[in-house]
């Protein structure tokens, strides 16, 4: 089996409680800081490795943008978050996001491919969980099967797989993506954690046509 071939599959994740053990700080030689307006283009391009995909995508990042994001723009450009490397490159991203205006999600983990096993996923991901007030919790996100490795990361802080039928208008293949992980994970997967949500935030997103996770 190889990474290339996993489909994309839906996979949603809820963090009642974040595990601290799972910190990690900024390797030295990075930095952390916000995304500027300058640089919406680069992180438009940021979740795709390929020149090719970042060309094919960018009109779906931008209507993204714009449907998710442009109404609270001032609020993106304090919350999105890039790390960086000593000549100021962003080289990671992640950012906590209020999705619905009622339940706060992760948007968008990912680290360059060629900084990648360097901590910085686990560093930028620390950032956020740190300072997350008790009453914003539970946390949720989406990911997909092919995105493993982050799950694993995922896991570490916390999170754990959701088994309900749906969440808002989307299938929840969690049951579909558990093939792939346990080849991909390895020992990994068996830290994996299951539980099911008491549905609130599944009816709050049924609400919206646009998913804003």
């Amino acid at each position: 089996m190889r990474e290339q071939d996993i489909p994309d599959l839906n996979i949603f994740m809820m963090c009642e409680a974040v595990n601290k053990k799972a910190f990690k700080d900024i390797p030295k030689g990075f930095h952390i800081r916000n995304c500027r307006k300058n640089e919406l283009d680069i992180w438009k391009m940021f979740p795709f490795d390929s020149e090719i995909d970042k060309c094919k995508y960018f009109d779906y990042m931008s209507e993204y943008f714009n449907n998710v994001y442009l109404p609270f723009e001032d609020e993106f450009y304090k919350k999105c978050l890039f790390i960086c490397d000593e000549n100021d490159k962003p080289v990671a991203t992640c950012f906590l996001w209020k999705a619905y205006n009622d339940v706060y999600t992760i948007h968008w983990l990912k680290v360059l491919k060629e900084y990648e096993n360097l901590g910085l996923g686990r560093a930028i991901l620390t950032e956020i969980m740190r300072n997350i007030p008790s009453e914003y919790y539970p946390i949720y996100l989406h990911t997909q099967p092919g995105s493993f490795r982050a799950i694993k990361l995922y896991t570490d802080f916390g999170f754990k797989i959701l088994t309900d039928e749906k969440i808002g208008n989307r299938e929840n293949n969690y049951l579909e993506s558990l093939k792939y992980l346990k080849y991909f994970m390895k020992d990994n997967y068996n830290k994996l954690e299951f539980t099911e949500s008491d549905g609130s935030f599944s009816k709050i997103a049924k609400q919206y046509k646009i998913n804003q996770f």
